[in-house]
């Protein structure tokens, strides 16, 4: 038999001596004294100086654009329509067939009143020699003088059925005329109300079709009580008004600028608003009536503003902070005030002067009163280039 109990002590030996020279092992090697490390320099941060520009204050509102005139074309005599002679939603000059109204009907009512005119015209023949045979003999007795007072009245009825007579040809005529239907004004045509067949004028104008000149063209704007204030001095007088820009809905501005021709007589009660009129030139005709825009105005310019890019303001419980190179190569924090934002720049009130060296990358980095290491960049003003382009009688002036 094997003895088991003398294997069992053989191995428990072995495995003491292998854990004993493992914590030797593990002791000798937490003695070995630490590795230096190098000392690390100051942490590197991009700092600029502060834009220094002339920044427009720009005023803007929702508009709709509306034709100058809107002017329907009716039927002005009974009659069918014959032929329509547009094309829907062209653009028509003054003068232009439109509609052609069948003729037949009123050239027959035309020569009617013409043959009746003719005997009116022997009635009055026939009166007047009656009236010249009668006179002198009235004159000498031979006829009693109410013979030749008859024939006087008579002459005179003659007359008038003469002049009435001429007044329904010269209507006739003019119903005539109304067969030829055209263009009153020059201006973008709408659809046709009626179509060949109908029956138009019958007991009052009809509609036929409607046009609208768009060159100039009207954008109306709500402006609040408070803007109306602030530029009511302006306002006064249309002809020494700014001058406007138009933003169309697909963000792109207009290429002519408009002037202010009308200012409402109250202010909206309900809305607190009052209306005011732009007019824009529009010879490319791309402008329509009923448009969503938006009216832009340039109503004062911050001369000599700072702008700093919006990732170098810290924002805290509504207060703002930045961190500024001092002269000793320190960042330092500094509480600063801000105004109005411009794309990704951001207009500083106060707190900052163009000599300010601030940090707009590395602000994780920086720590108030410890040494950065300074590259030295550029604030991009393309967000305030862009601004200026779009705002009329604004341009860009850098402040040295």
């Amino acid at each position: 038999m094997v003895d088991i109990s003398g294997v069992s002590q053989l191995y428990t030996n072995l495995m003491h001596r292998k854990y004993t020279l493992l914590f030797l092992a593990l002791t000798l090697a937490s003695c070995k004294p630490p590795r230096p490390t190098l000392p690390s320099g100051p942490p590197l941060v991009e700092a600029a100086k502060p834009l220094k520009r002339d920044v427009p204050i720009v005023t803007e509102g929702i508009a709709q654009t509306e034709a100058t005139a809107n002017v329907e074309v009716r039927a002005r005599v009974e009659a069918t329509v014959k032929k329509i002679l547009f094309v829907e939603g062209s653009e028509v000059k003054a003068s232009d067939p439109l509609f052609l109204l069948d003729k037949e009907p009123i050239e027959q009512r035309l020569a009617a009143v013409k043959g009746n005119l003719g005997q009116l015209e022997a009635s009055l023949g026939r009166a007047n020699q009656d009236v010249a045979r009668l006179a002198p003999l009235a004159k000498s007795g031979a006829v009693p003088q109410k013979d030749l007072d008859t024939a006087e009245a008579l002459q005179k009825q003659a007359e008038a059925a003469l002049d009435t007579g001429k007044a329904q040809l010269s209507a006739a005529e003019l119903d005539l005329s109304y067969a030829d239907v055209s263009a009153p004004v020059a201006g973008i045509i709408g659809a046709k109300q009626v179509d060949v067949g109908a029956l138009v004028g019958k007991g009052q104008p009809t509609v036929l079709v409607t046009i609208s000149p768009v060159d100039p063209i009207w954008a109306n704007v709500e402006v609040s009580e408070v803007a109306y204030l602030n530029s009511a001095g302006k306002m006064k007088d249309p002809s020494n008004s700014p001058t406007f820009a138009l933003v169309l809905a697909n963000g792109q501005v207009h290429p002519h600028l408009g002037k202010l021709v009308f200012v409402d007589r109250m202010v909206d009660a309900t809305t607190g608003t009052l209306k005011i009129r732009v007019e824009f030139p529009n010879p490319e005709k791309i402008l329509r009536p009923g448009q969503f825009c938006r009216v832009r105005v340039l109503t004062r310019t911050l001369p000599g503003a700072l702008l700093i890019p919006q990732r170098a303001v810290q924002e805290i419980q509504g207060l703002h902070n930045v961190y500024v190179v001092a002269a000793d190569g320190k960042a330092s924090y500094r509480r600063v005030k801000m105004s109005r934002r411009i794309g990704s720049l951001w207009v500083v009130e106060s707190g900052l002067t163009d000599g300010d060296q601030v940090i707009i990358e590395g602000l994780q980095k920086a720590k108030d009163g410890e040494l950065v290491e300074v590259k030295e960049v550029q604030i991009d003003d393309a967000p305030l280039l862009e601004l200026l382009s779009n705002v009329p009688g604004a341009a860009p002036t850098e402040k040295k």
